[in-house]
């Protein structure tokens, strides 16, 4: 399969596109702007009740009619430019593939385009899922969520993503002095590092202006990171105010020791590890065999990212521009516009997918989904199918994973809907496995698959009584939640992942630390997150009494399979963290998953 890099298949289609959208766009841009200016978000409104002399209500009504005025005047030019959009949406391809060539080369991944790719090691590896909806659709729309700015909200969405995942991963493991052996897994994040280690009985870590970990006192623990930190530039969206902020490399000692299933077998005398996190960050370790945590930073050393809701074409640059700095393999603008296949019904906006890769991505597929109905039926929700490649064994085969992201139908009670579409998730999943498993024109060996992980917002929970068909599917037969017991029963440390919009801009929650410090409170993520709804619970979430179900509404997943997996090859868990980074940018948490894959081999 070929990767389509344009959108479409020739320079003078893609002129036409550009040159179609140059009419569009003014009457597109003005149009969005007054009804921007009469839907105010909370942060506006305190703004304006603050300034005596400013009136919404006023600046709106002398808007509106210069705003209507030069909508009539471009109208005749974005029919125009509609006429000559529309057929040209019929031979689109339905994402665009782009990659960037990276300083150095990542020993690990060998992931330098027309590099060979890295020989798998026999002991497996570890690779780090997260998705997030980022809810960049045009300015007017985002209001009705209680968010604006969407060009802003987009570049510092990129650049916190990125500040986050290239932050330094180190993990330290202490043995004692009976048990001098560091674990396979520790001694495998140590090497990928290329870090050399001090025995010790304490740890002190200090990050300097370089990403290293100085030592500061005599008998400590000394590692330094050998790959370079990725020079990173200041978040330019609001200024974070303590040293917790997106960009602060001080901030990034929180992925630094954790929790992790190898250190159980060390001595007593070891340091608690939790105990070593900033104040305020709990990490935790239970009888289910992994490490989960709410987390005010994007997971270091990030592999694979999914977003969802990158519906804006302005937005969507500015994403992929700061991006790139961190990924070099990006699939964007996924899905249709206007009439196409199965999207029989018009397409004003597109899937709003986006992937991010740090492997090479081999293979990709879209399918829109054909049963949307209503508001949501005017974007093209779907799947997007990604094959990439992680390694090659000592046969030279290909090892790979795949990825799956996908955003189901939103609107409450359109149980079926999302069933018929998970239905189809598994269908068209299956499908793309089969055609793309083994290296097309040859007759070879399959390649042999490390992993298969479904992302995205599912728009429905595992506590709420309306949602019980989908939390009985099938789709959770084939595919294991980390956070889930059974249908209709999460994992107590499993919290909600959809924000009340009314409060995103209460000072509690604005910056990442402090959304985490509410969210690791129980009374307080009562206060900001949506949680199941009832007849007898009061519409207004702030001070409500009522005793609530579960921990909050849960709909962004990470989901993992087993059944496609070589013979002998395992998958485990090792972390799960519900992120709080995009506060403010937002309604929803990014959640995040680091999954161990081992071969049963030996060195």
């Amino acid at each position: 399969m070929v990767l389509h890099t344009s959108a479409f298949s020739n320079d003078f289609l893609h002129l036409l596109n550009s040159l179609s959208w140059v009419f569009i766009f003014p009457c597109y841009w003005l149009l969005d702007r007054l009804l921007a200016s009469f839907v105010a978000t909370t942060k506006e409104k305190r703004q304006h009740s603050q300034d005596p002399c400013s009136s919404r209500a006023l600046c709106a009504l002398v808007s509106a009619p210069l705003y209507l005025t030069l909508i009539l005047a471009s109208l005749p030019f974005a029919l125009l430019g509609f006429l000559l959009w529309a057929p040209l949406q019929a031979v689109r391809r339905p994402y665009v593939y782009s990659q960037r060539r990276v300083a150095l080369q990542h020993a690990e991944q060998g992931s330098n385009p027309g590099e060979p790719p890295a020989r798998w090691r026999p002991q497996g590896r570890s690779f780090c899922f997260c998705s997030a909806n980022v809810c960049l659709l045009p300015d007017s729309l985002a209001r009705f969520n209680n968010l604006s700015d969407t060009q802003g909200r987009a570049r510092e969405v990129g650049t916190r993503i990125r500040n986050g995942a290239s932050r330094p991963q180190i993990k330290i493991f202490v043995d004692s002095p009976t048990n001098t052996s560091v674990s396979a897994a520790s001694f495998s994040s140590l090497a990928q590092q290329g870090a050399g280690l001090c025995k010790t009985q304490s740890v002190e870590r200090r990050l300097d202006s370089n990403g290293r970990v100085e030592q500061q006192e005599g008998g400590r623990i000394s590692i330094s990171a050998s790959e370079p930190v990725p020079e990173v530039t200041p978040p330019a969206y609001p200024p974070t105010r303590d040293a917790g902020s997106p960009d602060s490399y001080i901030g990034s000692c929180e992925s630094l020791p954790r929790c992790h299933p190898g250190a159980r077998s060390m001595s007593n005398s070891a340091p608690s590890h939790c105990a070593k996190k900033p104040a305020g960050h709990k990490c935790h370790y239970g009888e289910d065999g992994f490490d989960h945590e709410i987390s005010a930073f994007f997971p270091a050393n990030l592999d694979f990212l999914c977003l969802q809701e990158v519906f804006d074409r302005r937005a969507a640059f500015k994403l992929r521009q700061q991006l790139h700095h961190y990924f070099p393999f990006m699939l964007s603008d996924v899905g249709r516009y206007a009439w196409k296949g199965c999207c029989s019904q018009f397409k004003f906006l597109n899937s709003g997918l986006l992937l991010a890769s740090r492997y090479p991505i081999l293979d990709a597929e879209y399918q829109c989904y054909p049963n949307g109905r209503a508001e949501d039926a005017l974007a093209a929700k779907g799947a997007l199918f990604v094959k990439v490649q992680l390694g090659t064994s000592s046969q030279d085969q290909k090892i790979v994973g795949y990825i799956t992201c996908t955003h189901l139908h939103a609107i409450e009670g359109d149980a079926p809907i999302r069933c018929k579409q998970l239905d189809l998730l598994l269908e068209w999943g299956a499908q793309f496995r089969k055609t793309t498993s083994r290296p097309a024109g040859t007759k070879g060996q399959k390649d042999q698959i490390a992993f298969d992980v479904i992302l995205g917002d599912l728009n429905f929970d595992n506590c709420s009584s309306d949602d019980k068909l989908e939390q009985q599917h099938t789709l959770f037969s084939h595919y294991k939640d980390p956070c889930r017991l059974g249908p209709g029963e999460d994992q107590l440390w499993a919290t909600g992942t959809l924000l009340d919009t009314s409060g995103l801009y209460d000072e509690e929650v604005t910056s990442p630390e402090g959304l985490q410090k509410v969210m690791e409170n129980e009374e307080g993520r009562k206060e900001y997150l949506v949680y199941p709804t009832s007849k007898k619970q009061c519409s207004n979430q702030k001070g409500r009494k009522i005793p609530l179900k579960g921990n909050g509404r849960r709909i962004d997943y990470i989901l993992y399979s087993e059944e496609q997996l070589q013979q002998d090859w395992k998958v485990d868990v090792e972390e799960y963290s519900f992120i709080t980074q995009l506060a403010g940018l937002t309604d929803h948490l990014a959640v995040a998953m680091r999954l161990a894959v081992s071969t049963g081999e030996e060195e």
